[in-house]
């Protein structure tokens, strides 16, 4: 099963330094971080602020080729964990057939807002997801959930990329 989520921001990990995408569900319940590289973080934060570039970024050429070729993005799926690495399926539609294409998740998040699809998760990855610690080691697993779930827009304006 498959729940649809939102991206609710993006932040810096204060252990590590490194960008995070937190996704949240519509029903505002449940949350995944994915840790993401600071490039393919940029590219989310343009389009989550409408900054327009004088050049193309790749996500809008992806965007641009598929809209040539007359295929539509339906949905992005963050699908499983993996070695402590998110995957990720595009699900594009051309002419009826349904194409699913492997991707990073911060790549399929990326494309997912310029093309205005929706963001899904897998069920069983958020189950999966709780007992994993791919936190820094200075901050626990319990300690870390609770400090995602209690963020506020305040907080995630303090890490502003």
């Amino acid at each position: 099963m498959e729940i649809e989520m939102k991206i609710r921001g993006l932040m810096m990990d204060p252990a590590t330094n490194m960008p995070i995408v937190i996704l949240k569900d519509t029903n505002g319940s449940t949350i995944l971080p994915i840790w993401v590289g600071i490039y393919e973080a940029n590219a989310i934060a343009l389009e989550i602020e409408k900054v327009c570039t004088p050049r193309p970024m790749t996500h809008d050429l992806m965007k641009t080729l598929l809209m040539g070729l007359e295929a539509q993005v339906r949905k992005i799926v963050v699908s499983e964990l993996r070695d402590d690495t998110f995957y990720a399926l595009i699900w594009l539609e051309k002419n009826g057939e349904w194409i699913t294409v492997d991707s990073r998740p911060s790549d399929a998040l990326a494309l997912a807002l310029r093309t205005d699809c929706p963001i899904y998760v897998e069920d069983s990855l958020l189950k999966s997801a709780k007992g994993v610690s791919a936190v820094s080691d200075r901050v626990n697993s319990e300690e870390w959930r609770r400090y995602l779930e209690n963020l506020n827009d305040e907080d995630l304006g303090r890490y502003k990329m």
